[in-house]
């Protein structure tokens, strides 16, 4: 087993095509995990062994690698750029121990970048870049620090490496701080730099500042143990310049990472305390992915967090009451590739097959008194699918194969709309879910169709309203009866009923029924039947027959004499308002408020994120159906979006109109 000291767990990021597979392909090949590294383009790599992954070409999972390098032993994760696939990387950042942040030098930051920046600052771990691909053409180094530094700030960012050569003259990377071989074409860049960095090292201490600033040199020991500690409180962000086609200063990021990137020997915060780390601790661990391998079943991802698992032994699942579960054969992976171990210590990421019930998020540990760790807190789902069966019967197997999906992807939602009556898949987008379509027909042998959602609309009123309506049935023998009076009004508060009858003209024992006739009523409004709701009801006076009176008569009377009162209350029709947030380069920020605007939307203000801007609005649900494909095509990939319910608002009239227009229509074709 490595020691902790020896480890170094990190995730690699950034945006989809700026070249994370092809880099970790070539840390593996440098670390003598393969013989030879493959290639995106020819569907060999370690990372995308997936089916689907080789048929778009690009990473749509998580994939968990290990290689030891001098020694250390790098656990690793490469996560998908693209943003309908976020969910891989929130859980992978959640185990790991820094982020490796990769950025293209022809196209610089992106919005995938800027994803990665903000959820691995979120997750409070060391960041650290590398500007890949300089030996393309029109790759530039320094337009692309510019652009990371107006992101971030020129203190934030600093190159640790500098480049030699551009393009196809592009030959090698020389360290800012230490190296003395420094090109005259470079000299006063890596002299800037130098300097930055000697001012980020000296403020992580008063003594060292003091000296510093009387001139005193710093010695290198000094330095190293600064740049640790001004990495570490995430003052500075360390940049790489490297080509992953061209192994052109990846040994050097290689070697950094045994030198900068931190140990597990770390805290982890429990329950607002600190929990100290070791080797020699209770083990502990954080299940982060799962995956439905075709030859071993069901695979759990574990990091260990704390201690030493070992194979065939039993733990126990905090974060379900603290059930047993028993571990098998510990396997290191890469890829799909699997090497059984005896044990994992901390920063060690493991598989075990076929447990009983551990998910993504649970904590295991060997004992069962431990406190869990923190979960994993997936973001909301922006798009939803109605999904039915293509062949009648199998609706059944579809929400089975979905709980199997969602097993191994917690961003996939599948519910049942109370308003619309709809079965919803949700997710982050339309390849996202059309992946999930795909994956049920591949896997789970069935065909879901996938429709645009009904809106779940809601009626009110906005004006007071009377009803009484007498029911009266003779048919021989005993008859009903029953006349009913009601009042009804807006109520912010929402739905209320009360009996405001005196004189015992309704008997309180038929009050009840009055009410579930009410209630059956606020099931299907008169506009387009929908779910009536900000109404209170009053039931003030009636009638009543000593022999033919009885619940059903007034039940009856109750939902008529509702009816009544609906249409003189001036009924209208409410729709779900959503809050959102649209993340997008500066060049496209008229097209958004633009087309928000068109969408009824709110501006509600805009700032900047990671170097993106953002758009805060809120629009109406019925708007936002098809955004995730709609801001796709107006940024060409670079947008993404964040949404979530706010309230239900009044839906304008000419809108109302043609909504329930279109009601009506429908309801006489189906007659």
């Amino acid at each position: 087993m490595t020691k902790a000291t020896e480890c170094r767990n990190f995730v690699v990021a950034g945006h989809s095509g700026s070249g994370k597979t092809t880099l970790c392909e070539l840390m593996l090949f440098k670390g003598g995990a393969i013989p030879r590294p493959g290639s995106v383009d020819a569907k060999n790599t370690v990372s995308d062994f997936m089916a689907d992954e080789q048929e778009k070409g690009s990473s749509i999972y998580s994939t968990v690698m290990n290689c030891k390098w001098k020694g250390d032993e790098y656990f690793f994760i490469d996560t998908p750029g693209y943003g309908e696939f976020v969910g891989e990387y929130v859980a992978a950042v959640r185990e790991a121990d820094a982020a490796l942040v990769v950025v293209d030098a022809v196209d610089g930051p992106q919005i995938g970048t800027a994803r990665a920046w903000k959820l691995s600052k979120q997750r409070g771990i060391p960041r650290f870049g590398i500007v890949n691909r300089l030996d393309r053409e029109r790759a530039d180094f320094k337009a692309t620090l510019e652009q990371m530094r107006r992101n971030h700030g020129k203190n934030v960012i600093i190159p640790l490496y500098w480049p030699v050569g551009q393009e196809a003259n592009f030959s090698r990377v020389v360290n800012v701080l230490f190296d003395k071989d420094i090109p005259s074409e470079i000299a006063e860049d890596v002299a800037e730099c130098r300097a930055l960095w000697l001012d980020a090292v000296a403020e992580t201490d008063d003594e060292l500042m003091m000296r510093y600033l009387d001139g005193e040199e710093l010695t290198d020991e000094e330095i190293h143990t600064g740049l640790l500690k001004t990495i570490k409180t995430g003052r500075t962000i360390p940049v790489f310049a490297g080509s992953s086609v061209k192994d052109i200063g990846i040994t050097e990021l290689m070697d950094a990472i045994v030198e900068l990137f931190p140990s597990p020997l770390n805290y982890v915060t429990v329950d607002g305390a600190k929990r100290k780390i070791g080797e020699e601790c209770p083990p502990i661990g954080i299940v982060f992915k799962s995956l439905n391998d075709p030859f071993s079943g069901q695979l759990t991802f574990i990091r260990t967090v704390s201690g030493v698992f070992k194979s065939d032994t039993d733990v126990f699942n905090l974060s379900r009451s603290g059930a047993k579960e028993r571990f098998g054969t510990l396997l290191f992976m890469n890829g799909k590739s699997q090497t059984p171990v005896k044990e994992a210590g901390p920063g060690a990421i493991f598989a075990v097959a076929k447990l009983k019930d551990t998910h993504i998020g649970d904590t295991i540990s060997a004992v069962q008194t431990e406190t869990p760790l923190p979960g994993i807190v997936f973001p909301d789902a922006v798009m939803s699918y109605a999904v039915t069966a293509a062949k009648s019967g199998d609706d059944e197997k579809i929400s089975a194969g979905l709980a199997k999906i969602r097993e191994c992807d917690p961003t996939v939602r599948l519910r049942r709309d109370e308003v619309t009556h709809e079965f919803l898949l949700s997710g982050m987008g339309d390849q996202h879910l059309a992946i999930v379509a795909k994956r049920l027909k591949d896997q789970f042998k069935v065909e879901a169709v996938l429709d645009t959602p009904r809106v779940p609309y809601r009626e009110t009123i906005t004006a007071p309203g009377e009803g009484h309506y007498r029911h009266k049935k003779q048919t021989g023998g005993a008859g009903q009866f029953a006349e009913v009076f009601l009042r009804i009004a807006p109520n912010e508060a929402g739905y209320e009923f009360s009996n405001d009858v005196v004189g015992g003209t309704i008997p309180k024992n038929f009050i009840p029924a009055v009410e579930k006739g009410v209630a059956e009523m606020l099931e299907s409004g008169p506009l387009v039947g929908c779910t009536v709701e900000r109404v209170r009801v009053s039931v003030y006076d009636g009638k009543y027959h000593p022999v033919d009176s009885n619940e059903m008569a007034f039940k009856i009377a109750g939902r008529m004499a509702f009816k009544e009162a609906m249409t003189q209350a001036n009924p209208v029709l409410l729709e779900p308002v959503m809050h959102v947030e649209v993340h997008i380069p500066d060049a496209y920020m008229g097209d958004i408020t633009g087309d928000l605007n068109h969408k009824r939307g709110r501006i509600l203000g805009m700032n900047v994120e990671e170097g993106m801007e953002v758009v805060v609005a809120e629009v109406p649900y019925a708007e936002m159906r098809k955004y995730a494909t709609e801001l796709r095509s107006m940024t060409q990939g670079r947008g993404s979006f964040e949404m979530s319910f706010v309230r239900y608002e009044q839906v304008p009239p000419n809108v109302a109109a043609e909504i329930i227009a279109r009601h009506q229509a429908e309801l006489e074709a189906e007659q």
